[in-house]
């Protein structure tokens, strides 16, 4: 009965109209998920625009909404702030997260003066589903909540000639992929006394009850094993064009780097657009921000973008109680042609993963998170599994678990199935969805607000003797982020920021970084003093000073790939 209501909520859902504001009190499927962005485009034309990046494996669409205010700038003249979530086909909530700051930033425009700023400030680059077969096969396919995670790229996983061919089978037809098990007298485990939906291991001199059998599913290829080469094995979070590494050093990685159609396309999309140094890519779970490197041998970041990490996720911790921000490689795993290291040494941006939601919230004990527990032994139930089931029962009324019913399986005979089905375990139930969005995506603003801030001020122009003349810049950054990460000074990725100066009656004869304005300290370069390159640090100010000979007015124009442009005439006078 539990199963039918909440297929049928779902069938309402899907057939609802979607209008804006959005809600997010379900789950979007792929389709109404491309149908809230263009109706947030058509809402807002003014401040958006809609574009097809590319087509996936399976020919559907990957949707990028831009947000920017074209009567403060074009997109490129300002720092672009790049977010994507659901790389990963059954990492839905990743994608809700996206589509609700597109939402929150769009319906709160002109009404909360942050989110003004912000918006008038930058260029939104959305992309709310990058695994687009992924997310619509989670929807509409039986599935288990950690299958449908890769690319639909058929993988010969058995090394049987065939591909895709044994994966796992809704074998009883409830739209959910769960767990088989069988009675056996010798086996290692037995119902748990205090709850028989769980099992535990048999103790020494006990006679056994169960076997465990695996996830649901056949023999579809008569080979005798059962499925043993399920869809695709190509990880869209292991298939980028750096560092990448062959399967057996990276598993999921794919023949080579960027097969995946999508991948290459939003790799490309991304390159047209380099004033990107902001990208946040949300994934789930286990609630924690993650910042590159992914890989031990890259060695540290340079001190001041960790300066930038660090101010950024503490911060980060603040508005999402429980998360942790986190290294990639030193507190969770290497991985290797992974999406932030792209972004971080080809793009130039300052990167986060974000893995959203904890399923230790799922709480019956009077806390809103169970405190942490050692694993248990091989097969064992832990508490948090009980704690769970407790949650389930009394705050879902059983939504998510399947109880375990007899079915006849053409091969193992008389067993069980039952189990957490698709809709659990890595996603909240709905009626948590709201917060996780909102706090997640005002992470997101928190950084954009971040993004480079540059200011110039001339604050001398003075004569010295005849038409020789000193002329003073400052440029400040009221942002965190600098104008350029210093791991792409460091790497030479492009050309930094040029601060230049020009008159059609005027020469620059000398110029350089103002080191000490009392002492009239000045690092003066040698050749072409006009044209100065430069960084502006976070939080932080540069100083010039420039010797010009001449008369009428200059020009001083600072130029940013990621901070965009600020210029002022002078007159000499």
């Amino acid at each position: 009965m539990i199963t039918a209501v909440t297929a049928l909520a779902f069938t309402l859902v899907r057939a609802q109209e979607v209008k804006v504001p959005l809600r997010f009190d379900f789950y979007y499927s792929y389709e109404k998920m491309a149908e809230a962005m263009q109706a947030l485009n058509k809402a807002y034309p003014e401040l958006t625009t809609l574009d097809e990046v590319g087509r996936s494996e399976e020919g559907r669409i990957i949707w990028a909404l831009t947000i920017n205010n074209r009567k403060t700038g074009e997109p490129l003249t300002k720092p672009g702030v790049y977010v994507d979530g659901n790389i990963h086909g059954n990492e839905i909530q990743a994608g809700e997260v996206c589509l609700y700051l597109a939402n929150r930033l769009l319906t709160n425009y002109g009404k909360i003066s942050e989110i003004t700023e912000v918006v008038d400030r930058n260029a939104f680059y959305i992309i709310p589903v990058v695994n687009v077969d992924g997310r619509a096969h989670f929807f509409s396919d039986p599935n288990t909540p950690s299958t449908n995670r890769g690319l639909r790229i058929a993988i010969d996983d058995d090394r049987d000639g065939l591909y895709d061919e044994d994966g796992p089978d809704d074998i009883d037809g409830d739209g959910n992929i769960t767990n088989m098990r069988i009675r056996d007298t010798l086996g290692r485990l037995r119902s748990d006394p205090t709850d028989p939906r769980l099992l535990v291991t048999v103790k020494p001199g006990e006679k056994g009850e169960w076997t465990r059998l695996g996830q649901e599913g056949l023999d579809n290829d008569g080979d005798g094993l059962v499925n043993e080469d399920g869809e695709g094995n190509v990880d869209g979070n292991r298939n980028w064009g750096f560092n990448w590494n062959p399967s057996y050093v990276q598993r999921g990685a794919g023949n080579y780097p960027f097969e995946g159609a999508g991948i290459r396309a939003i790799a490309e999309w991304m390159l047209a657009r380099p004033n990107i140094i902001l990208v946040f890519a949300f994934h789930n779970n286990g609630g924690m921000y993650l910042r590159g490197p992914s890989f031990k041998a890259a060695g540290e970041l340079p001190q001041g973008d960790i300066a930038v990490y660090d101010y950024l996720g503490k911060n980060i911790e603040k508005i999402v109680p429980g998360y942790q921000y986190l290294i990639s490689w030193k507190d969770l795993y290497s991985t290797y042609g992974d999406f932030t290291d792209f972004t971080n040494n080809l793009v130039g941006s300052y990167s986060l993963v974000g893995e959203l939601y904890q399923t230790d919230t799922e709480t019956y004990d009077g806390t809103m998170k169970r405190t942490d527990e050692e694993r248990s032994r091989a097969g064992d139930a832990s508490e948090g599994e009980r704690q769970r089931l407790l949650f389930d029962d009394n705050v879902n009324q059983g939504e998510l678990f399947k109880e375990w019913k007899p079915f006849r399986h053409p091969l193992y005979g008389d067993i069980e199935i039952g189990g957490w089905t698709k809709m659990s375990s890595r996603l909240p139930h709905t009626f948590m969805l709201q917060d996780l969005v909102h706090r997640n995506a005002s992470s997101v603003i928190f950084a954009a607000r971040q993004t480079p801030k540059v200011t110039m001020d001339v604050f001398e122009v003075k004569k010295i003797d005849g038409e020789l003349w000193s002329v003073r810049v400052r440029l400040v950054n009221s942002g965190a982020i600098p104008s350029v990460t210093y791991e792409t000074i460091q790497n030479k990725l492009y050309p930094i920021d040029k601060l230049s100066v020009a008159g059609r009656s005027a020469k620059v004869v000398s110029g350089g970084v103002l080191t000490d304005a009392w002492m009239n300290l000045v690092s003066y370069k040698e050749h072409r003093p006009e044209l100065q390159m430069c960084q502006v640090p976070g939080f932080g100010k540069v100083e010039y000073q420039f010797l010009v000979s001449g008369k009428g007015d200059i020009e001083i124009k600072y130029e940013s790939r990621k901070a965009g442009m600020v210029s002022k005439v002078v007159a000499l006078k």
